[in-house]
């Protein structure tokens, strides 16, 4: 595969916001097995079944919150491994590797600042710098902020210096070896700036979170409706990260420990005994916010597409819609549904985004204090029903149904009114047919129709992908097929910039891009 010369904004962009889907992914398992753990063997579920007395079912349950934890507890080091192993195009167990060196030699520079200048010695001192354990080392807490600043060089150090060549004597060094050296080196110094400049970035960072604070209740409305505006370019997860793992989510005290971060402080208020009930301050930017949308709205979509459909076409669609909401509802995967109509209607994409902005202020008035990232059905009854009504899960069924009835109702009208070409409208029946059937590829054998409709191997200078969508930098747009890929499987075609678009594929995306990587590599 070609090397590209020049990374644009918008290529660093999408590959920094995909990065970050490691840890997070991680993040919402271990949150399952947190959350089933600590539910199970909390007090009042013990008492009301007593069957759950029993100490082999409690040790199972102690073992499950214990696992949970550990991506909570480490989750800053796993985005300083993530980001450069994301980013990196070739050696990316090398990049991986570098990473945590980086990681461990700027928390240590921070240390001997820290030593040298006797702050560990005062009790007064280390609570002025935020000092705590990190990995180990008693160093400046930087947060999920100070292992992405780390991550990105160490991605930049990898990108410049893993093909450097070194003199015949220190050619051992060379080469790949030599990016863990030049990142502990460079990463070394950084870490002896940062307790002069962190106080800076800290206040930046307090100053996004107190703007939310201020804004009340039209802040998770806020939160809500510009994270579905950025999902289609892919930068919403840079929103979600800052919201979720930094300050600009909130501080608060749990168990004695201060905690940033709405995910971090619903994690730690879970993981704690003495949490009687969640914070709605907290919660009301994670999961909850996202279920009347997910569980009721976007069902209420589909079911509005499906109606509005042509008579004749209805049949043709009726497993694709289901398809979605199946993903939606079960997986929280919205974009299957969401790429349907983003881009034949964007005026519904528009409403939609607007709608789910309601959906987290909604929630949030009504006291709802559901966590975790998905939004779907699973946390709704891991982290509403097994968490006692404490959480008012039952308002939950009450919301989704009137948004059901809303998205339906609004999506009908806007339809049928413009005359928007949604799945089962268009006039040439027979193209539909041949997209319908490949819009979710199950079945391999299309990398290749997809890679030359892309220009072929020549004009792909990288490939990756997400959840849905496969990522791509070409060489020469114009040789990018649009109207081939749709047919070939694409839900959508997102041309970014010259050189960086995405092909919308669906759930099975991770197969394409396998096959498409085996066809370039082969010689």
């Amino acid at each position: 595969m070609k090397t590209k010369s020049k990374t644009t904004l918008w290529e660093f962009l999408q590959s920094l916001g995909k990065t970050f889907m490691l840890p997070v992914a991680l993040l919402a398992f271990s949150g399952i097995l947190l959350g089933i753990g600590s539910s199970l063997s909390s007090a009042g579920l013990r008492e009301a079944m007593p069957f759950l007395n029993h100490a082999w079912l409690q040790y199972l349950f102690l073992w499950m919150s214990k696992i949970g934890m550990v991506a909570f507890t480490f989750l800053p080091v796993m985005f300083a491994i993530s980001i450069p192993l994301g980013l990196a195009r070739e050696e990316k167990g090398v990049a991986a590797f570098s990473g945590f060196v980086g990681y461990a030699a700027f928390n240590l520079a921070i240390n001997f600042f820290l030593t040298v200048n006797g702050i560990l010695e005062s009790e007064a001192s280390r609570s002025a710098y935020g000092v705590k354990n990190i990995i180990g080392i008693e160093s400046i807490d930087t947060g999920i902020l100070g292992a992405v600043m780390v991550g990105i060089i160490v991605g930049k150090l990898h990108e410049r210096f893993y093909t450097i060549q070194m003199p015949d004597a220190l050619a051992f060094f060379g080469g790949a070896r030599f990016v863990p050296i030049i990142s502990s080196l460079v990463l070394g110094l950084i870490g002896v700036l940062i307790p002069f400049i962190w106080p800076y970035f800290a206040a930046g960072i307090n100053g996004v979170g107190s703007m939310i604070s201020s804004a009340g209740a039209f802040g998770p409305f806020l939160f809500g409706m510009s994270e579905r505006l950025l999902l289609p370019i892919g930068l919403h997860h840079i929103l979600v990260a800052l919201v979720r793992f930094t300050e600009a989510g909130g501080t608060l005290v749990v168990c004695n420990e201060t905690i940033s971060g709405a995910l971090n402080i619903f994690y730690a208020e879970l993981a704690c005994e003495n949490t009687k009930s969640f914070n709605p301050e907290v919660t009301a930017f994670l999961s909850q916010g996202k279920m009347p949308a997910f569980l009721g709205g976007l069902p209420g979509a589909a079911l509005a597409m499906y109606h509005c459909a042509k008579p004749e076409n209805q049949h043709k669609i009726k497993a694709l819609l289901i398809s979605a909401v199946v993903a939606c509802i079960v997986g929280g995967i919205t974009e299957p549904l969401e790429f349907l109509f983003l881009f034949v209607a964007p005026v519904l994409y528009v409403m939609h985004a607007i709608l789910t902005g309601l959906g987290f202020m909604v929630m949030g008035l009504l006291d709802v204090t559901i966590g975790n990232t998905d939004g779907n059905i699973i946390d709704f009854l891991v982290f509403g029903v097994l968490q006692g009504t404490g959480t008012k899960w039952y308002l939950v069924p009450l919301v989704s149904l009137l948004w059901f009835a809303v998205y339906y109702g609004l999506f009908k009208f806007t339809i049928l009114k413009f005359d928007l070409k949604t799945p089962g409208r268009e006039t040439d029946t027979v193209q539909l047919d041949g997209e319908l059937e490949a819009a979710f590829i199950q079945d391999s054998g299309k990398g290749g129709a997809i890679l030359a409709a892309l220009g072929g191997k020549e004009n792909i200078l990288s490939l990756d992908n997400c959840i849905t969508r496969l990522r791509i930098s070409v060489e020469d747009m114009e040789k990018v097929d649009s109207a081939k890929l749709k047919s070939y499987g694409a839900l959508g075609v997102i041309k970014l910039d010259a050189h960086n678009l995405q092909v919308v594929i669906g759930t099975q995306v991770h197969l394409v891009k396998n096959e498409m990587q085996a066809l370039i590599s082969a010689h």
